[in-house]
């Protein structure tokens, strides 16, 4: 694994690609000090009790990631945009109060044309090719990935298996995935057979999804990480209302995972107009892609 210092300077380097005017930005934060926000949000992370280790963290993370997979295909035909959705999410985290993890942040397309994302602990966000080909602006993906990010920092996959009371049997298959690893055993194909609890979690997870209030959390959460790394945090707002229209067409996926778009509007818009962030849209107008 990277040292940290080697991989918050790849990140930092991705970053200045990314956000040329990171800096313009966060100095012109009005009526809400970023850095005052992401303490903030420091502390909510640290309020919630640990306990699993970055290493547990990531191999529950991957074996409920392992499962999600049953349910859809790996969008693998467009490497390119797999890659530029990543380099946004580096440019987002890298300014969280949480920029390493056991092993960093990854982004993986869904090859469905449902609506959804998910995101579980360790680092792992998933983002069907419906959702991403709904956006129109990078600033609108950086609001989504933000959003699932905020999930990982905020712990909610975590504070998910506690609710579900199956914390014994998750801490037993990750210890078991742990195993599997270091005897570079085929990691995938035991994290599927590992029983119900893993599958339990799954289940929740992609048929209900997180809680209203873990969402509404999240929400505010991505607006703070988008003004630190330079986004337009109207862009979540921007998302939101393409996710009301396109759902109309698409059912299932967000619809019954997450809250409804108008409700997430109304809770976004009031504290989006708290951020001033300088507009450097136009770094990444040419750049943008969603196929």
């Amino acid at each position: 694994m990277k040292t940290f210092s080697t991989s918050l300077f790849l990140m930092l380097l991705c970053l200045s690609v990314l956000n040329p005017s990171i800096a313009q930005a966060q100095q012109g934060a009005a009526g809400q000090d970023i850095s005052g926000a992401l303490s903030q949000m420091d502390t909510l992370m640290n309020e919630e009790k640990r306990d699993y280790t970055p290493e547990e963290e990531y191999y529950l993370g991957r074996a409920v990631g392992a499962n999600i997979l049953s349910f859809y295909k790996p969008y693998t035909r467009n490497r390119e945009l797999t890659a530029y959705l990543n380099r946004i999410c580096s440019a987002i985290t890298v300014n969280s109060p949480q920029p390493e993890l056991y092993n960093g942040y990854h982004v993986m397309i869904l090859d469905s044309q449902e609506i959804n994302a998910f995101a579980t602990p360790g680092g792992h966000i998933f983002l069907s090719r419906g959702l991403v080909e709904a956006v129109n602006s990078e600033d609108a993906l950086a609001a989504v990935i933000a959003h699932e990010a905020a999930h990982i920092l905020l712990k909610h996959g975590i504070t998910m298996i506690k609710d579900m009371a199956l914390t014994q049997d998750l801490s037993r298959t990750g210890d078991a995935a742990a195993r599997t690893a270091a005897r570079e055993a085929g990691m995938d194909a035991e994290l599927l057979s590992f029983g119900n609890s893993v599958n339990a979690m799954v289940n929740t997870m992609v048929k209900n999804g997180y809680s209203r209030q873990q969402e509404y959390a999240a929400d505010d959460a991505a607006l703070i990480l988008m003004a630190a790394a330079g986004y337009d945090p109207a862009a979540l707002v921007e998302m939101l209302r393409l996710l009301e229209v396109a759902q109309k067409a698409h059912p299932g996926g967000f619809n019954t995972t997450h809250p409804s778009p108008g409700e997430r509007i109304r809770n976004a818009a009031a504290k989006a107009q708290s951020y001033r962030v300088q507009n450097t849209r136009s770094y990444r107008q040419n750049r943008f892609k969603n196929k």
